[in-house]
Parts: structure tokens; sequence; C-alpha cells
């Protein structure tokens, strides 16, 4: 699935499609942060990068992830919704759709 997103990454650069870029930019940033190892107190406060392995997230957890971002998009739509700003809420439940169909 992160494979797929890069790919569609690289053709939405590709096709100047900047919605649909940020859109998959958050999604693999949501995804990069998850496979992030928790650093050690102290660690890398010497100056030194603290390179470490990434996590080796299984598809259910990257399928988790992707879930979270379509109801947190979701959620926001709803609230500006109520707060009146209608087209932005709709702009956040297009991206929600557009993330459904990792899903599918």
């Amino acid at each position: 699935m992160k494979a797929r997103l890069r790919a569609d990454l690289l053709a939405a650069m590709k096709g100047r499609r900047t919605m649909e870029v940020k859109l998959i930019r958050a999604l693999v940033a949501a995804v990069d942060n998850a496979e992030a190892v928790p650093l050690r107190p102290g660690a890398g406060l010497d100056g030194a990068s603290p390179e470490a392995e990434r996590l080796l997230l299984d598809a259910e957890r990257v399928r988790a992830i992707l879930q979270a971002e379509i109801e947190e998009r979701e959620h926001a739509a709803r609230n500006l919704e109520h707060l009146g700003q209608v087209e932005r809420g709709e702009l956040l439940r297009a991206e929600a759709r557009a993330v459904r169909r990792y899903l599918d």
C-alpha cells in the first residue's frame, strides 16, 4: 500500500495535480511517522543523528492509519459545516473519499 501511495504521488506530481499531491504527501507522512522508532531518553542530544531502523508496519496497521486519516477529515468537515464553512467541509469530505480508494 505504501508503494502504491508513492507511485500515486509521483503520478500526481507529474500531472501537476497539486491538491492530490498535498493529500498523498500527508498520507505518506502519516505512515512514515508511524514507522519511526521512539527515541530513547537523551538520544541524539549530542548533535549526532540518531539513525535507527524503521518499524515494519503490516497492511492492517497501514489500513488503520489511513482509516484514522479519513475519520480526522470527516470530523473536521462536520465541525466546519457546523460553523457555516460548507465549502471547506466539502473539500475535506472529498479528501476522505480519495483516501478510501486505498482501503478498497
